[in-house]
């Protein structure tokens, strides 16, 4: 009787690590995988956001997707190579919300003066299908300059896509 007893716990171990690796492979088979991205210019609305953080979310974002490696190419809006990809997939942005701080009442005060940028992010297929919906928020909140907050907001959706695809 003793001999079955001490084979129970190895074998109920090994049949969850099993179970587990299983789970693990179908949600890993879940995730969609594209080829490229395409990365459109921000919707900024009725926003008054500067150009300046416009272009710098822009050129943040697409350094910080290349640096996740998750795509062949990354295109920029426009671009006539990207216009025949079947495995493309689109990334847009929609503004929420804006609060340009000041960096001298960071830099003297740590309660006061943080810049914060909140927007919509959308990553959908070539048929439209959405993939990811999210809002995310940038933030410089103690020391470095206002548009610190764009390079925050793009390494938050960086981390997105590493995860989302």
């Amino acid at each position: 009787m003793k001999r079955h007893t001490r084979y129970v716990v190895p074998v109920a171990f090994l049949a969850y690590l099993l179970m587990a690796g299983s789970l693990l492979g179908q949600s890993s088979a879940a995730k969609p995988s594209a080829s490229s991205i395409e990365i459109k210019p921000m919707d900024s609305g009725e926003l008054p956001i500067p150009p300046a953080f416009r272009a710098a979310i822009y050129e943040n974002l697409i350094v910080e997707i290349k640096k996740t490696g998750k795509f062949e190419q990354v295109y920029r809006s426009g671009d006539k190579d990207a216009a025949n990809l079947p495995n493309l997939v689109t990334l847009r942005m929609v503004a929420q919300s804006f609060k340009k701080g000041s960096q001298k009442k960071r830099e003297v005060t740590t309660v006061s003066g943080s810049t914060s940028i909140s927007l919509k992010v959308q990553i959908s297929d070539r048929a439209g299908k959405m993939l990811v919906d999210q809002d995310v928020v940038g933030k410089v909140r103690f020391f470095g300059e206002n548009l610190r907050a764009t390079y925050d907001f793009s390494k938050k959706v960086a981390k997105i896509v590493q995860t989302a695809f």
